[in-house]
């Protein structure tokens, strides 16, 4: 389909590899922020206001670019021909991208919560949190390495 790319396959790969990285790093690092200001800073404290541009400049800066670049990379691949749409190992690949996005969504509105001044969830909310992104980083590299299914 994209035939004037396939020269540039293993280019587009290395950007979908180094988006994905960059996008991973921030699902790690967003609910931790969301853990120790939900447990450390009261709403409108110097500490609050602190969290929260950290909290927007994840999101802005790396993780919304990062995810972008990894679908658009991705999708680049797919319309070459880089899945076999039979296996279901690539099923359970884009099934879990789709959740992480879904994750992605969940912080971005939890974000948003804080910047309102009306999260209601404890940290340990947020800790049970951080371990979305782990398992389907898990689920996603075993797919499509290992490809056990």
């Amino acid at each position: 389909m994209l035939e004037f790319l396939s020269g540039y396959y293993d280019w587009i790969k290395a950007i979908h590899i180094m988006a994905v990285i960059s996008w991973m790093a921030g699902m790690f690092y967003l609910p931790r922020l969301f853990v120790y200001h939900a447990e450390r800073a009261v709403v409108g404290s110097e500490l609050d206001q602190t969290f929260q541009v950290m909290e927007e400049k994840l999101l802005r800066v790396i993780i919304n670019p990062a995810m972008a670049v990894t679908w658009i990379a991705g999708l680049t691949m797919l319309a070459m021909g880089a899945f076999d749409w039979g296996s279901v190992w690539a099923w359970a690949k884009i099934i879990s991208v789709i959740l992480m996005s879904g994750f992605h969504g969940w912080l971005s509105k939890r974000r948003k919560e804080f910047a309102a001044g009306t999260n209601t969830r404890s940290g340990r909310v947020y800790r049970l949190a951080n371990e979305v992104p782990t398992v389907l980083m898990v689920i996603i590299v075993v797919a499509v390495v290992v490809r056990p299914f």
